[in-house]
This record gives structure tokens, C-alpha cells and sequence, in this order.
């Protein structure tokens, strides 16, 4: 059964903002919609709070539903082109996470004690930490030279790409990486989420695929990471077929695991 969304504030800050600037009567079928924080700030003078007045959180907009129904309605989603300034385009935007189908693995680590401060609390972070610590991510990679190498947030080089049949410029946008890990021969890059996930914004696996593509001459994986409630890892690999397309994302393959150690 499908569900309602919830009306959230940042909905009627979208609202002020399209009227402000005639978005909705925009040709996007023409070209994508510039916008700047100044602009969006300007257009919600009249609202009180960061969750209906600060652009940063007004263009988080991570996952489908994330988007207010103005968006929804007309097929739009938001990224980021510089410090400070956005476009509106046409097309998905957002890649499906889809259920895995393969049986679950146990994946057996040698790692010779427990990691107790893994336990602790239940974020994203440091279920990944886990995972890598065990060579769980090495395993899926099938690269056991793998380290430690990326973590937080960074800002991008200028680059080009095709975002839905229009040219776009990225340059100087922060961009982050809940982990990236360098090996001899490629390297390594996960977006992690703490809960179950059935799609994300693409842009939070191209813009860093696309910095570190500029960094280094080895290939470049992306990886979308989730540990659920029971203790179960999952891990997703996607590809572009076209490093300068946007949307010619692709899942590679998945797998999912229940890690077995030596000290049990």
C-alpha cells in the first residue's frame, strides 16, 4: 500500500519560492533553472527557522521523497554548481536501491578480538568502520590492499557533465565520502546510510566519483552501504557508463552479509 507523504515546512518555503520567481511557468523541456542561496534566502524573508529559510537544508533533498511536491509534481530535482548556487532540472535525478535477491553470505573475518567501541550507539560511521576493520569491504571489493585513505568533506574541482540532455558546470562545491579506501589499482569510494534506503540522489555518489576521478589515475568504485537492524550488511556497486553523464548510473552488483569472527 503506498504511503502519504508528510507535509514538512521547508513545503511552503518551495511554494514562496516558485511564486517569487514564476519557476513553475520556467521551460524546463529549454534548460534547467538557476537559482542562488541569496535568491532562496531573499524569497523566504517572511519564514522563521533554518528548516524554511537556510539553502542548505532547503536543497537537501537526498532521497525521492525528500522533494517538496512542487518539485514532485513536475518531474524536478536540485544540485548544487558552485558555493552558493543550484539549478533546477528536469529528469529523476535519484537512483533505486534495489532489495538484493541473493542469499545472505555469511562472511567469516579472522580479525582475532571484538571491537566492543563499534558497539556503541548506532551510526552509519561506525558500522562502515566495522565492516572495513573486518575486511568485509575488502572482500566485496575483492582487493585485500585496500586502506584507509578518504574521510569528510572536501570541495570539488570544476568539471562538466550532461545532466538529462543539458550541460552543466560544477566547481568548487563541497562534496563527502563516508569512506573511501585507495588500493593498487583502484580506489574505493561508499556512501553509507544507517537505515534501509530504496533510492538516493545520484548526486551523492557522481560528484565524488567525478573529484576523484581528477585525483587519480586508477579506476574509481562507488559503493552504497547499508547495515540494518538485525546486524545484516548490504552493499551495492554502481557504475557510469559515461563518466560525463549523470544518469547513465548503473548497479554493478550487490551482496548481502551477516559477518561470522574467529573470538565467537
Amino acid at each position: 500500500m503506498a504511503t502519504t507523504r508528510r507535509a514538512r515546512a521547508s513545503d511552503t518555503s518551495w511554494d514562496a519560492i516558485f511564486a517569487e520567481y514564476n519557476i513553475a511557468r520556467h521551460d524546463f523541456a529549454a534548460a534547467p533553472f538557476p537559482i542562488t542561496g541569496d535568491q532562496i534566502r531573499e524569497a523566504c524573508r517572511s519564514f522563521v527557522g533554518a528548516s524554511r529559510t537556510e539553502p542548505r537544508i532547503l536543497c537537501k533533498q537526498d532521497a525521492r521523497d525528500d522533494r517538496p511536491p512542487v518539485f514532485q509534481e513536475k518531474g524536478l530535482f536540485i544540485l548544487p554548481v558552485a558555493n552558493g548556487s543550484y539549478v533546477i532540472v528536469k529528469g529523476d535525478g535519484y537512483v533505486d536501491i534495489p532489495p538484493i535477491a541473493s542469499p545472505l553470505q555469511v562472511y567469516e573475518s579472522d580479525f582475532p578480538f571484538d571491537l566492543e567501541t563499534t558497539r556503541v550507539g548506532n551510526s552509519e560511521m561506525q558500522h562502515l568502520d566495522r565492516s572495513y576493520a573486518m575486511s568485509l569491504l575488502r572482500h566485496f571489493a575483492d582487493d585485500d590492499s585496500l586502506a584507509l585513505t578518504i574521510r569528510g568533506r572536501k570541495f570539488s574541482p570544476s568539471f562538466t557533465f550532461n545532466a538529462y540532455g543539458f550541460p552543466l558546470s560544477v566547481s568548487g562545491v563541497q562534496t563527502e565520502v563516508d569512506g573511501g579506501y585507495e588500493g593498487k589499482s583502484q580506489v574505493v569510494l561508499v556512501e553509507a546510510k544507517g537505515a534501509a534506503a530504496d533510492n538516493t540522489i545520484i548526486r551523492q555518489l557522481y560528484y565524488p566519483f567525478r573529484q576523484w576521478q581528477n585525483h587519480t589515475a586508477k579506476p574509481v568504485s562507488t559503493l552504497f552501504f547499508q547495515r540494518t537492524s538485525d546486524d545484516e550488511y548490504r552493499i551495492w556497486q554502481f557504475a557510469f557508463d559515461d563518466p560525463a553523464d549523470y544518469g547513465s548510473i548503473r548497479l554493478l552488483k550487490s551482496a548481502r552479509y551477516k559477518i561470522a569472527t574467529a573470538y565467537r
